[in-house]
């Protein structure tokens, strides 16, 4: 009998697959972008940056906005890409700062994301 790809049932593997790594992302930056709104460190460090806080308030609400984008099947690209957004400016304000070793987690935060993302982009379109 002839399985069509869109007529397969997915299996445990493929659902675990699928949302284990949404929702580890989804725990990680609802997490770090509410702690933009709670924890006194970031207001000296965005402070550092020099933007003002609004601009903690908006990072904060993208991350939050996008860990849970990432949780929508149908959306999770866009989640993930307004994630991978915020990660790579913290790189690049870090870098911009002359503190390089500041931008090891969010560096990696943005090389998970974007295994993530193509992962999902595959899964998508079904390869």
């Amino acid at each position: 009998m002839l399985e069509l790809e869109q007529d397969r049932i997915p299996s445990r593997i493929d659902l675990l697959t699928a949302w284990l790594p949404r929702l580890a992302i989804a725990i990680v930056f609802v997490g770090v972008g509410w702690s933009k709104f709670t924890d006194p460190t970031w207001v000296r460090l965005f402070d550092r940056i020099g933007f003002g806080q609004w601009f903690r308030y908006l990072t904060g609400a993208m991350q939050i906005a996008g860990g849970l984008l990432s949780l929508v099947p149908r959306l999770a690209m866009a989640g993930i890409a307004m994630l991978a957004c915020t990660m790579a400016g913290a790189v690049i304000a870090w870098f911009a700062f002359g503190q390089a070793l500041g931008a090891i987690i969010p560096g990696a935060l943005l090389a998970l994301l974007a295994t993530a993302g193509i992962a999902e982009y595959n899964r998508s379109r079904g390869i």
